[in-house]
C-alpha cells in the first residue's frame, strides 16, 4: 500500500510519519517539498503530484491554522482549508482512493453545553471555522471514499503549544489570568496519529465505514483547568514558579478580544468513533501528563 501525506512537519503531521509508517510505503511532503508539491496554495501542482503519485491512501493534515490572522486573508485560509481539500477529494475519487482529513470543533457556534454529535447543525463564528466547513462539505460533496477526523485543542510536546506557554508566563509572573468559558478537550497529536492508522486498516476491509467522526480525548475542561493541571504538575516535578496556585485566575473570553470569535462550546462526542473502530480514547489528563513530562525532560 502506498500513502502520500501532506503536512509532515506540522504536530500531527509529525506523528502521522511514525503511526503510518508501518502500513505501507509513506511518501511524505511539506510545502518546502521539492521533488513533488505540498504546497497547498497551487492547486494545479498539487492535483499533479497526487495523479503522478496515485496513492491508495491520502492524508491531509496540512492547514492553515492562524486563527485571528485567518480574519485579515480569508481569500488565502480558503484556498488551503477548502479549495486544496476539493481537489485532493476529486483526485481521489478519480483514482479509487481513501481521503483521511482533519477539521475542527469550531465549525460548531458553540452554544448549549452538550458535546457536539456529527448530525448537529454547524454555524461557524470566524474565517477558519467556515473554510474548515467549506473543505468537509467539498470533500463529501466528491463522492470519495473518506474518514473527516473533527477534533479539538490540538497539542503536542514538538513545538510550542498552550502549556509551554503556560510554564513559560508562570516561571515570570506571579499572576496570571486564563480563559474559563470555554470548555473543549485537549488532544494529543499522538493519539490522533494512532487512531487514524487504526482507521484506515479497518476502513482498508470495510468501505462502508467511510464518513465524519468527532475524535478527541476523554473528559472536558476550560482552558482555566487545563493551565491549573499544567503548573500542577510543574510544581510536583519539582519546576519552580513564580505564580501560586490562588493567583492563576479565571476570567471570561470577553476579557480578552481577539479578531476571531471563539465558541464557548467545543465539546464533542466521540461515542460514534469509538464504537465504529473500536477504540477507547483516554482521559485528555492521561496524554498531556506524558506530553509534559516530555517538555520537563527535554528541558534539563
Amino acid at each position: 500500500m502506498q500513502i502520500l501525506l501532506f503536512g509532515k512537519s506540522g504536530q500531527v503531521g509529525w506523528e502521522l510519519q511514525r503511526s503510518l509508517a508501518p502500513l505501507g510505503e509513506l511518501i511524505a511532503l511539506d510545502v518546502d517539498s521539492r521533488q513533488q508539491c505540498g504546497d497547498f496554495t497551487r492547486l494545479d501542482d498539487i492535483a499533479q503530484t497526487v495523479r503522478a503519485i496515485a496513492p491508495d491512501v491520502i492524508v491531509n493534515a496540512a492547514a492553515y491554522t492562524a486563527v485571528d490572522k485567518a480574519e485579515s486573508e480569508p481569500e488565502l485560509v480558503r484556498t488551503i482549508n477548502a479549495l486544496t481539500p476539493g481537489i485532493l477529494a476529486r483526485e481521489a475519487r478519480k483514482l479509487g482512493s481513501w481521503l483521511i482529513h482533519y477539521s475542527t470543533d469550531y465549525v460548531f457556534d458553540g452554544s448549549g453545553s452538550k458535546p457536539w454529535v456529527e448530525t448537529d447543525p454547524t454555524g461557524p463564528l470566524n474565517v477558519y471555522g467556515s473554510t474548515k466547513l467549506e473543505g468537509e462539505e467539498a470533500i463529501r460533496a466528491s463522492d470519495c471514499r473518506y474518514l473527516i477526523f473533527r477534533t479539538s485543542w490540538v497539542y503536542a510536546a514538538r513545538g510550542g503549544n498552550f502549556a509551554r506557554t503556560m510554564l513559560r508566563l508562570a516561571q515570570e509572573r506571579e499572576r496570571l489570568t486564563v480563559v474559563d468559558d470555554q470548555i473543549g478537550v485537549p488532544t494529543g497529536a499522538d493519539l490522533l496519529a494512532d487512531v487514524t492508522a487504526h482507521a484506515i486498516r479497518t476502513a482498508l476491509q470495510q468501505p462502508e465505514l467511510s464518513g465524519l467522526y468527532h475524535l478527541v480525548a476523554g473528559g472536558e475542561t476550560s482552558w482555566h483547568g487545563y493551565a491549573c493541571f499544567v503548573l500542577n504538575l510543574a510544581r510536583q516535578a519539582g519546576i519552580e514558579l513564580k505564580v501560586a496556585a490562588e493567583n492563576v485566575i479565571p476570567a471570561p473570553t470577553s476579557a480578552f478580544p481577539l479578531p476571531a470569535r471563539r465558541p464557548l462550546n467545543s465539546r464533542l462526542d466521540s461515542s460514534k468513533l469509538q464504537t465504529t473502530f473500536d477504540v477507547h480514547l483516554p482521559a485528555w489528563r492521561t496524554g498531556v501528563a506524558r506530553m509534559l513530562t516530555e517538555i520537563l525532560v527535554s528541558s534539563k
